[in-house]
């Protein structure tokens, strides 16, 4: 303020002021100088920044103004453009693209060069010119031409003469796209700043802009590039009235073309009428921190170093300012390491729970900076949400493809664009999703009625289609479903439908916010977000989040149709997808919860909260020296040919200035998180971390229990449910349990529903289905295997094969299906016993099978090559045996047909006769564990085989079969080059005529009927699908 005129640097670090300096120094000029507002030009970065310091000057000044006193480069740039440019040079506006349209934008230009061989790109560069990162690194050359003043023939000469010929390539690229750019009139943001540059060095229009603007301020001077100092220079150069705030330390914007130079130079380059240098002052007290995260954070900066132009006295001001009046005294700094991601995430919402609870901290208050956006802010995102923490992630974090209520809309609006995409994943994921609003049981009950009736529609003249494919042709023509049936099959009805009528619009040409709208506007999400939004607490944030995302998704919808070139809906989508930048929003949430910031250390920048945790400071991430553009090499593009490229301590510096940036956000409290993992090859704090200087703590484990409601309510829990707790202690638990679901708010709702013990799982009364699991009159259908499982563990019958928890088919399901279809058309006649024929066949259908890696594929090929191997040896080593029939299907009553208490149906592999006419069963086996020889005498399955003889029911076996036991044959355990054969014996009955058989017969019916379905413990509790929902089972007693 007291500076009389001419240029002036500031340099000003964290918290001390700058924005107030400049925001007074403003006011003083038109206040105390004579000046009025539209004489002042304030320049800054970022729209945010510069409605805050024009908001603040406003509000100081007491008054309106004609003019914005205070904008953006480019905002001041594109003004400047089309004041000075004739009215008629354009058809339409000129128009500004965000930023990921400027990717885009620049793909498709090089796409077109390549096809129409316009540019002759180095050999050494084809197998790369179709990736993004090389799009990226075309666009960088040719922004750092711009930065530099340098129009496409000059990069083009710089590469001649410096034997680079893809700078060549590139510049004749950069002419091409530069005649795109003024065809569509469009121009990208490096462009825009060159041509400003070059219309106001014109010397009438540099005549009339520095009459019109006295004085001239620049705030976050450290991030400015060439281009922009030259533009400065044109407008108040010479000695005329400009300030310029910055911070060196605060340089963190090299990869956008950002040169601390410019700062480190004004002193030299902005001289005074009578050409001396420019003045230059440091504020010296920073208000936001005490001396504690002072010190701190001058240990990390100091490495930095003391830049030689600048004068000594004032850098060491600026550098060590006075940071003894801080509100929030001293302040506290804590370095924590983990053992795994897990934890880290896990202590990270539990520290700011307390912080929120105990010492009264906002969740506005707090936030969460991280150095990779996209590599750690979702999991952080769904951790903090997981621990009842509201959290704001603003909307340009993130590629919006990536947001979790946008993926659903983009998977229906390329189905409806492109049918053929619409595969059986995608139908599954659009039903599950909240456009077809169906689970995963619902869905599964529905195709197996599609598939009762494609069998029923077969009536054995063909083989039954698969479920994939009756659901996808289902969805393609929803008039094949019948809406009444069920709620399923009406929701996946109205699904089709919706994508049926969006299909239509597509095809009559429609936008891509006319056809989301289709989607949209009559779906049940609609209406379940407009409900949650409105219900307050998480679900409230969570869904306003998701509206802004689908909000967000629609104006760039909007935008894509107002683009010169507009090629509908697949353009649209290519555009978006191929975004794996941050999307650049035109507006955040209207509505948002205060919540705990969750953001980058480069969005941080200019940003301060009482709390901050700077999360993930691992080595390998942060620093993070990898050479950004290191095909075309970007940086090595000087004024006047090839330069240096930046140094590994040049990197490490960019990255410690980005360190410091985000350690300086805080006002009270610090903490700064890594994880540590015990293994020498895991995960590792960086370097930058012993940088702060102070002791690290290994917090071992993870956080006992979340500090919360739930979380309380669930340790009362515990203590009444653990034995080792006295009554005493078992009382004080119940009465605070009690007090807690007592609790309601003013409306009578209770605050915290989880302690009423009315709605513990555990203490309910059994409740019993209104619709039996069997019908009462009639038999309990079942399988060989189904009866089996009963047998074994109720729970699991119940939950894997009524509750619709059964686990998907695995890779071991194929592999048995592969070997049992070979051995039966072995047995048939069909294919000749020949273990070589039989393993050409099998090379035909292996790679339809999945699995998870290639070396298991490997692994299980050889496997199944040599099961082969030994049931062709079985099968041709048998002359005592006659093959009477394979497949053989059966459906018996059990006990028997006079009392049937259950019906089985199944189908046997094979049955064979020996020489004296006796029946066996024989079982092809093809998994890798056998049962010992007790389980083998109670082997259900193979009983239940002998029974089907015996019941005199099968044609095969004649009228009065003799069953002489059954047979499993372990086709993957070897016996001498056979397989290992285990036998059972004949059924034997008691003195009443029954087996044991009857006797699991009689307690699997009343188990059924019942429904009281009981765990039980057998060998196969460590394989057991159902383990979650188990309560004899670790997992399972955390649920039930």
């Amino acid at each position: 303020m007291d500076h009389p005129g001419g240029p002036l640097l500031v340099l000003a670090g964290p918290g001390t002021g700058k924005t107030t300096t400049l925001v007074e120094a403003v006011v003083d000029r038109v206040r105390n100088r004579g000046l009025s507002p539209d004489e002042v030009l304030v320049l800054t970065f970022g729209r945010k920044a510069a409605t805050e310091l024009r908001d603040r000057i406003t509000g100081r000044l007491g008054r309106t103004t004609r003019v914005m006193p205070s904008m953006t480069f480019h905002s001041f740039c594109y003004a400047l453009l089309r004041r000075f440019t004739p009215a008629d040079a354009f058809d339409v506006p000129l128009r500004l693209p965000s930023g990921p349209e400027q990717s885009l934008r620049l793909s498709e230009a090089l796409s077109g060069s390549r096809e129409v061989g316009a540019v002759h790109w180095p050999r050494s560069l084809h197998p790369a010119l179709k990736t993004r990162g090389f799009t990226d690194e075309v666009q960088a050359v040719i922004g750092k031409a711009r930065q530099l003043g340098l129009d496409p023939e000059d990069l083009s000469a710089i590469g001649r003469s410096a034997e680079r010929a893809e700078w060549v390539a590139v510049g004749d690229f950069f002419e091409e796209y530069l005649q795109i750019l003024d065809h569509e009139q469009v121009l990208d943001y490096s462009e825009l700043i060159h041509r400003a540059v070059i219309l106001a060095q014109q010397p009438q229009v540099q005549a009339k802009l520095r009459t019109e603007f006295k004085a001239v301020f620049v705030d976050e001077y450290q991030d400015t590039d060439p281009g922009q100092t030259q533009l400065l220079q044109a407008i108040a150069g010479d000695g005329r009235d400009l300030v310029v705030v910055g911070d060196p330390d605060q340089s963190i914007y090299t990869f956008r073309g950002a040169d601390v130079r410019g700062l480190l130079r004004f002193t030299e380059e902005f001289r005074t009428a009578d050409g001396a240098e420019a003045a230059q002052i440091a504020l010296g007290t920073t208000r936001r921190f005490g001396t504690t995260i002072s010190r701190v954070s001058r240990n990390v900066v100091s490495r930095l170093g003391v830049p030689g132009t600048l004068d000594r006295d004032t850098f060491e001001r600026f550098r060590n300012p006075d940071a003894s009046g801080c509100v929030y005294g001293h302040g506290k700094v804590e370095a924590n390491v983990y053992s795994t991601s897990g934890a880290e995430l896990e202590h990270i919402a539990d520290l700011l729970r307390r912080a929120h609870v105990q010492d009264g901290v906002g969740w506005n208050e707090m936030a969460v900076l991280v150095r990779s956006g996209s590599r750690s802010i979702p999991p952080l995102r769904r951790a903090l949400a997981a621990a009842g923490i509201p959290v704001d992630v603003a909307g340009d974090e993130l590629p919006l493809s990536r947001e979790p209520a946008v993926r659903p809309m983009l998977l229906a609006l390329r189905a409806v664009a492109d049918p053929s995409t619409l595969t059986v994943d995608v139908v599954r994921a659009l039903a599950l999703s909240p456009l077809g609003a169906m689970d995963a049981g619902q869905l599964r009950r529905l195709a197996r009625v599609l598939r009762r009736r494609d069998r029923e529609a077969a009536g054995g003249q063909r083989l039954p289609r698969s479920s994939d494919e009756l659901l996808r042709e289902a969805l393609l023509n929803p008039l094949l479903l019948d809406a009444e049936a069920s709620s399923a099959e009406a929701r996946f009805a109205a699904l089709g439908e919706r994508l049926l009528k969006a299909r239509n619009i597509v095809t009559a040409g429609a936008a891509p916010d006319e056809v989301m709208w289709s989607l949209w506007s009559d779906s049940p999400w609609l209406r379940r977000l407009r409900a949650q939004a409105n219900s307050g607490g998480e679900t409230a944030r969570t869904a306003n989040r998701d509206l802004d995302s689908l909000c967000a998704l629609f104006d760039a919808a909007s935008r894509a149709e107002e683009q010169v070139g507009f090629k509908g809906v697949s353009a649209f989508l290519s555009e978006l997808e191929s975004l794996d930048i941050a999307a650049d929003h035109r507006f955040d949430a209207t509505y948002r919860e205060a919540g705990v910031q969750l953001m980058t250390a480069h969005r941080s920048k200019g940003l301060q909260w009482r709390l901050v945790v700077v999360a993930s400071v691992q080595e390998g991430q942060w620093p993070d020296l990898r050479r950004r553009g290191s095909l075309l090499e970007p940086d090595r593009l000087g004024p006047d040919g090839l330069v240096e490229p930046l140094s590994a301590g040049a990197l490490l510096a960019e990255e410690r200035r980005l360190f410091y940036v985000a350690i300086t956000r805080a006002r009270e409290r610090l903490i700064v998180t890594a994880v540590q993992a015990p293994e020498a090859d895991g995960d590792q704090p960086s370097r930058l971390l012993a940088e702060l200087d102070i002791p690290v703590k290994l917090v071992a484990g993870r956080p006992r229990r979340p500090l919360s409601l739930h979380g309380l309510v669930a340790d009362l829990r515990c203590v009444l449910a653990d034995p080792a707790s006295s009554p005493a202690l078992k009382r004080v638990a119940a009465d605070r349990l009690a007090v807690l679901a007592d609790a309601a708010d003013d409306r009578g709702q209770p605050l915290v529903p989880t302690a009423d013990p009315a709605r513990w799982w555990g203490v309910r009364e059994r409740t019993r289905s209104a619709v039996p699991i069997a019908n009462p009159e009639l038999p309990v259908p079942l399988s060989g295997s189904a009866l089996t499982t009963i047998v074994d563990c109720p729970l699991k019958w119940f939950l894997t094969r009524r509750a619709g928890g059964e686990t998907p088919s695995t890779s071991a399901i194929g592999f048995g299906q592969v070997l049992h279809t070979l051995a039966d058309a072995v047995a048939s006649g069909a294919l000749p016993p020949d273990a070589d024929e039989l393993n050409g066949w099998l090379d035909k259908v292996w790679t339809q099978l999945e699995f998870e890696s290639a070396w298991i594929s490997d692994r299980e090929r050889v496997e199944a090559e040599q099961a082969l191997r030994r049931f062709v040896a079985w099968h041709q080593g048998r002359p005592d045996r006659e093959l009477i029939g394979t497949e053989v299907e059966f459906d018996v009553l059990l006990p028997d047909a006079d009392k049937p208490a259950v019906r089985v149906k199944g189908r046997m592999d094979r049955i064979e006769a020996d020489s004296e006419g006796t029946i066996r069963v024989v079982d092809l086996k093809t998994g890798r564990s056998m049962p010992t020889k007790p389980a083998l005498e109670r082997h259900v399955q193979l009983a239940i085989y002998q029974r089907a003889i015996a019941s005199r029911q099968l044609p095969v076996v004649g009228q009065d079969p003799v069953a002489g036991g059954a047979e499993l044959v372990q086709l993957r355990h070897d016996d001498s080059g056979f397989p290992k054969v285990q036998h059972q014996g004949p059924l034997e009955s008691d003195d009443d005529g029954r087996t044991w058989l009857d006797e699991a017969v009689d307690d699997a019916e009343a188990m059924v009927r019942s429904e009281e379905f009981v765990a039980k413990r057998n060998d196969g509790c460590t394989r057991c699908e159902a383990r979650p929902l188990c309560p004899i089972q670790p997992e399972g007693r955390e649920i039930l």
